[in-house]
This record gives structure tokens, sequence and C-alpha cells, in this order.
């Protein structure tokens, strides 16, 4: 009982001084939440994390090779369409992988610091963090706790073509004006996403300085270019349409090589190939 007290009365002093507790999963919670996810051994469990609205579905769905609306596909909207976790298999054979939809912090109303331990992503053998305008605190515990429990973790800002579009319209350029050439087009194409990627990875970056946790590499993807990427048609490096991938091939194929080092799978040998 005064052991008890004592340890309450430590939580309470850390969470006045701003300072999240450290929790650690019971065998029996071990135990108990891999069972809630359908845990296998033999397969790769990598989960979706990320604030409502971020696209986590949408992901999901491309990097099990399905477009939105199609069958077996996960529901997508604007808002947060996933209330509890989804568990979604891969529907390639060749591909052992389990893909998890994890609700965003804000439908559970959940502070930051409990969400991981409350979502139980200390059981998974990768985690992707989604981010879209902004790094969140929530980000930031995942990031934090998943190096403690030693999680892979993925960095990933979607959505890259709508945000270059939005960079174009804020220079002026409109998608219905006829006095746009093609070739001042693609320049403008250009720039805005170099611009995009620039700041993308500058600020990511300066978050993570922020709270003293090492630089880690953020893939930019779109959906589009990542669903081309693993239906195996990503160009080749050296040609006019692989400028408008930017990190898409290289995610894909690090999550794959991660899972083939991790189960020995041999995920890696299915995983995208470029084409001419």
């Amino acid at each position: 009982m005064e052991e008890a007290e004592e340890t309450k009365a430590e939580l309470e002093h850390q969470l006045r001084e701003g300072i999240q507790p450290v929790l650690m999963p019971t065998d029996a919670e071990l135990e108990d939440t891999k069972r809630k996810i359908g845990y296998q051994e033999g397969v790769y469990h990598c989960a979706i994390a990320g604030d409502a609205g971020s696209g986590k579905s949408s992901l999901a769905n491309v990097l099990r090779g399905l477009r939105n609306g199609q069958a077996g596909a996960a529901a997508t909207g604007i808002t947060e369409t996933t209330l509890k976790v989804a568990r979604l298999p891969d529907p390639n054979p060749q591909r052992p992988f389990v893909w998890y939809d994890i609700p965003g912090p804000g439908t559970l109303k959940v502070q930051d610091w409990l969400y991981f331990h409350k979502q139980g992503l200390y059981v998974f053998d990768a985690i992707v963090v989604l981010i879209d305008n902004r790094v969140t605190t929530t980000d930031i515990a995942i990031l934090r706790n998943a190096r403690r429990f030693e999680i892979p973790c993925y960095i990933v800002r979607s959505k890259a073509d709508v945000h270059v579009r939005n960079i174009m319209r804020e220079r002026g350029y409109e998608s219905d004006d006829e006095e746009y050439a093609v070739e001042d087009r693609e320049k403008l194409e250009e720039q805005a996403r170099d611009f995009f990627v620039r700041e993308t990875r500058q600020n990511v970056q300066q978050n993570l300085r922020n709270v003293g946790l090492p630089p880690q590499r953020v893939y930019i993807v779109s959906n589009s270019k990542m669903l081309s990427a693993m239906k195996g048609n990503a160009p080749l490096a050296d040609s006019k349409k692989a400028k408008k991938f930017i990190d898409e091939y290289d995610f894909l194929l690090g999550v794959l090589r991660d899972a083939d080092g991790k189960r020995g799978s041999g995920a890696a040998a299915s995983g995208p190939s470029r084409s001419a």
C-alpha cells in the first residue's frame, strides 16, 4: 500500500513538472494486446498512426496495392473514419504484412503521452508516423516511445501532390489558364516541388531538434505515385517521369527490406520495381 502511494505521488510530481511518465506494459497487457490485434508469428505487423484526417486509411490502401473505394479497401473520409484499430492484411500472399489503421488521438480524447500505451503500439514490428501540415505532440510521443521499445519508425509526409499544387496556385498558376505553356507549367511544378521538399525536411528536423530527438529522414510521398510504385510502374531513375516521384520508391523499398531483415520473409523480393 505504501509503495503504491509512493508511485502515485511520483507520477503526480512528474505531471506537475511536465515530465511524461514512461509506461511499460505488463506481460498480461502484452499478451492481451497481441490477441486484440491478431498478432501472428512470421508476419510483419505495421501500424499507421497520425492525426485525424491525415490520410491514414488512404495510405493503408496504397500500401496494400489498393485504390480508395476498391473491394477490400479501408473506408476513407475527410474526417476521422477509424474509431478503433483496423486490421488490414496485405492481399498479396508474397508480402506477409498486416497493416493497422490506428485511430487519431483527437477521436479518442487521450493525452499524447498516453496514446502510445493506450493503442498498444508497443507490440508492433514497425510504426509509420503520418504527418500532414505539422508535427504534433502525439507524433513526438510516438517517436520517443518507439525509440524506448526499439521499434522502427518511419516519418511520412503525405499528400505531396496536393501540397505542390497549392504552392503552384499561390504563385499564380491556374490549371485552366491557357496562357501557360507546357514548359512553363513543368518548370513551375518543379520549383514548387523543390520548395515543398526543402521546407518539409527543414521543418521536421527542427521539430526533432526542439524536443531532443536525433535527426531522422522524412519520406515525402503522394498516394498516386506510391500506388504506381507498388504495381511496378515507377519510372526509371533517369527518365522524365521520375522527377515527379519524391520518396515513394525509397519508402516502400525501405519498409520491405526492414521487414525482410526482421522476419526473413523474402518480402523485399516482391517489392516495387522501376519500369521504363
